[in-house]
């Protein structure tokens, strides 16, 4: 799987297919983590 393959929702919007799971990081690290990835270009991250 390359590192720009995407999947297409419904509403035809794009989202990448490798994405951040924050599952395992502590609770008072998430929003940090969160940032991070995102600073550094991720765009698909997982926080539920």
């Amino acid at each position: 799987m390359a590192l720009d393959d995407s999947f297409t929702l419904t509403n035809g919007v794009k989202i990448p297919k490798l994405g951040l799971d924050t599952w395992r990081v502590c609770d008072d690290e998430v929003g940090r983590t969160a940032r991070a990835a995102i600073g550094l270009g991720h765009s698909h991250v997982d926080i539920a």
